[in-house]
Formats: C-alpha cells, structure tokens, sequence
C-alpha cells in the first residue's frame, strides 16, 4: 500500500490533532517531520506518535524531497506564503482555515496550487461531521425539495483569548468563517447577498478591539434560497451546534451531540447531557475523515473535497458580512469580488 510522507508546520493545538490522526486512524499516510516556531513542546508528544524530526525551520520540510504533502496549521499571516512556497516544491497542501485574510493573498496561493498542478485542501472540517453529511446528501437526494431556508446555530462555549481575537481578523472571518462554508455546503449554491448585524453583549475587551462577539448572519443564495446564521462567543451550555434545511417536501434537522444520550424523567423535571464542550470534542471525528479524504485524494489522484473555489468564495462572503456591519446594509458578494478583481486590473495597467 502507497503511504504519503507528510510535513506538519504549526504544532499548536489544531496540529496536534491532526498529527494524533494521521498516527492512528489515517492508514494512508505518516507524518515524517514536525516545524514549529517553538519546538520544544512539541518534542515530547510528537516522539509518543513516533516523529523524531522536530525542528522550528519550516523550510526543513519544504526541502525535504521524500514529503508529498505538508499540513499547514500555524499562524494564519503564514498560510498562503506557506502554501505558495509548498507548491513551488511540488508538494501537495492541507490548510487550515483560512487561507489568508485578504482576497488577493487567497487567490495568489490558488495561483501558485494551479500552476504547479498540485492539490490543495482547506480544513472547513464541518462538511464531514455525521450530522451535517447526512443532511446534505438527503437534500442532494431530493428529500425534501427545494431548499427554501438554511438555518445554521454555532455557540462556543467560551470566548478566546483577546491576544486571540486581536490577529484573528473578527468574528467573521474566524468563526462564522465556517458557516459559511457550510452554509454552501448544504444549500448546493453559492451566496450572492449577505446582511450581518453584531453586537458587544459578551466581553467589553472584545468590542474594545474591533470586533463583535454576537452576530446574526442573513444570506441570500443564487438559487433563491434564504440563510440564518446566528453566532455567539459564549453560550454557557457548551458547544451548541444546530443546523435546519427547510424545503418545499420538508425539513431537516440535526441536534448537538453529547456525552450521551441518556435522559432522566423526575418529578422535578426532564433533563439529560449538556452538548460536546467544543470543537476537539465535537468534531474528532470529522477531523479523522478530512485527513484521510486528503490522503485519498493525493494518492488516488481524485479532486480534494474542499477546494480553491472554496477557500475564495468563504471568504468573500465573510468579507462582505465584515463590510455589511461596518455600513449598515446589504452587500452584494459581487462587490467584494468585482473590486478585487478591478484592483488587480488597476495594478496591472501600471
């Protein structure tokens, strides 16, 4: 059996899972050399996985001619330099989201992955979880029509760390990043207008820095189809999770995952299991899957599942939400897109 050599860069708290992962439920393939900018923590839990090479020099493993892939999760000011450098040595790329915070940096990354002919994926990780995959193929399926509304809830159990929020480029393109992908995901078309309100209503230092930690997110599709996402950075219940498809036959819906599902019926009332606490929990799974539909992908040779066109068009739409708080309106995706591409025409004709 053909076994990928991967390269992991960024050894933070989403590069140990997928280092975890690949050791122990991604048959295909086997992470060789770990970089990081500070190696030493790393050292110890890479050597329990059986990676011995640990260096705080990237280009190790972009140099390194036996790895095919590299597994980007550092900082997300270094994805899309990354990834170009990676395709310039012929290697294929899994990124986490997202690829960058600007359009033009995103594209140039799509660039540099289309000219040098290798794949990319991007970590939108949602689309394997059980529950969402399933609602997706039924709405392929025809099950319940047409789509006439997307209903998307996503609560994090506690803010992050302002240090956190200050680089992450806001809510928007953090967070609800993933929605949106989602968003496209489930209602098999793509976003053409967003109108995003936000509030302060969590944590003071957060509105302090910029951003909003509370959001309700309304989504117009090309294929009529409405949107709903609704955000907030603390929901002192846990991990709340909740997706509804709406069409012309019926509806969808999924619950949050929990412990278990075990419900206790009393005489003072029913109750049962707080949902997941957070995303390691909620989506172990899904992040086994994504690595492995990876590896498939590079070593069969099929498309990746989660593309170029989908790195752009996530941000595009989380771009447009950003704009949309900041001028109180409507914006069309078509604004975001068009004055990128009339900036680059602008650059071009110096």
């Amino acid at each position: 059996m053909d076994v990928l050599k991967l390269g992991l860069i960024g050894a933070g708290r989403i590069g140990k899972v997928h280092a975890q992962s690949v050791a122990y439920h991604v048959p295909r393939a086997r992470i060789t050399r770990i970089a990081d900018i500070a190696p030493e923590p790393a050292r110890v839990w890479a050597a329990e996985l059986g990676i011995r090479s640990v260096t705080a020099d990237a280009r190790e493993i972009l140099d390194d001619p036996e790895i095919g892939a590299v597994v980007i999760c550092s900082s997300t000011d270094t994805h899309a330099d990354l990834i170009m450098a990676a395709a310039a040595k012929g290697k294929h790329v899994f990124c986490e989201k997202p690829v960058d915070l600007t359009l033009a940096k995103v594209k140039a990354a799509v660039d540099a992955v289309e000219r040098a002919k290798v794949k990319l994926q991007v970590g939108f990780n949602r689309r394997f979880d059980h529950n969402f995959k399933r609602i997706r193929d039924l709405v392929r399926e025809g099950v319940i029509g047409t789509p006439h509304v997307v209903r998307i809830t996503s609560r994090d159990p506690a803010p992050p760390p302002l240090a956190y929020v200050k680089v992450s480029g806001g809510i928007f393109l953090d967070m609800t990043i993933h929605d949106f992908d989602l968003a496209r995901y489930l209602s098999g078309s793509e976003v053409v207008e967003v109108y995003a309100k936000g509030a302060v209503l969590v944590d003071p230092a957060i509105g302090a820095e910029g951003d909003v930690d509370t959001a309700i997110v309304t989504l117009e599709f090309q294929n009529g189809c409405l949107g709903v996402i609704d955000n907030s950075r603390k929901a002192v219940y846990g991990y709340d999770q909740r997706v509804e498809v709406f069409g012309a036959a019926g509806s969808l819906a999924c619950e949050n995952d929990t412990p278990t599902s075990v419900v206790h019926s009393g005489a003072n009332g029913v109750t049962g299991d707080k949902p997941l606490y957070f995303f390691l929990e909620r989506y172990q799974k899904a992040y086994i899957d994504e690595m492995n539909a990876f590896v498939e992908a590079v070593l069969d040779g099929t498309p990746t599942p989660v593309g170029c066109e989908d790195a752009i068009q996530s941000l595009v739409i989380g771009l447009a939400a950003r704009k949309s708080l900041a001028e109180k309106r409507p914006v069309r995706t078509a604004e975001i897109s068009g004055a990128e591409t009339a900036r680059n025409r602008a650059r071009g004709s110096r």
